[in-house]
């Protein structure tokens, strides 16, 4: 018995797909290696510190420790907040390590730093937010560095403008704080956070005497309006 098959019309191949670019050298992360890094390593762990470099999962680390250098974080290394961009762990922090200033001004001494750079995560359980530390924190350092230039990436003090004015007397050169996004994202990007207040805190910041700074993202969203 004969069966009679369809006959199928083969499809034409496809054409090759492109070869993938190769990536420029710049997007490349080079692993964290050297006399250096190694220096930093061991002068963040024997002083028991924490770095943005290291909780924010920051893709530069190897790069700045690699140059001698480290954004010491303090206050510990758990925040309140839960900013939708950043790696910080969020949760409910330690209690106040009082030492921590001390530690961290020494670590400074030591790294030989002409700019030192300390930021922190938010405490929004601490009366002061943490200003007293702040404080010390700046105070201990121009201690034992007198010649060292420091900028302070300060959190949201959510209007808590005593705190602020504690937190910005340490004598610190530069004082910064990040707005992050336009306001029409802010509940997307920095849900605890509010536009305005920041806005007001670097105001006040300003109209005190100080030498401000500010930093925010592109590309999160944003329009033209």
């Amino acid at each position: 018995m004969l069966l009679s098959l369809p006959i199928i019309q083969a499809e034409p191949l496809a054409p090759p797909a492109p070869a993938r670019a190769r990536k420029p050298d710049w997007l490349r992360v080079k692993l964290p290696i050297g006399p250096d890094y190694a220096a930093v390593r061991k002068l963040v762990d024997e002083h028991k510190l924490h770095t943005i470099c290291e909780s924010g999962n920051c893709p530069n680390m190897g790069e700045c420790w690699g140059a001698g250098t480290a954004t010491f974080m303090i206050l510990g290394n758990v925040c309140t907040r839960s900013c939708s961009f950043c790696a910080v762990a969020t949760g409910r922090p330690s209690e106040l390590d009082l030492d921590e200033p001390r530690r961290v001004a020494e670590a400074i001494s030591l790294m030989k730093v002409k700019h030192a750079v300390i930021t922190s995560v938010n405490r929004d359980e601490l009366k002061d937010r943490g200003a007293s530390v702040w404080r010390d924190t700046v105070v201990f350092t121009k201690q034992l560095s007198p010649d060292t230039t420091i900028e302070t990436l300060i959190p949201d003090v959510k209007a808590n403008w005593d705190a602020l004015e504690v937190m910005i007397s340490g004598g610190q050169e530069v004082i910064s704080h990040n707005m992050e996004t336009v306001g029409s994202l802010y509940r997307l990007v920095r849900p605890q956070a509010k536009y305005d207040r920041s806005l007001e805190q670097i105001r006040r910041t300003k109209l005190a005497g100080h030498r401000t700074k500010s930093g925010i993202m592109l590309g999160l969203g944003e329009k033209a309006d």
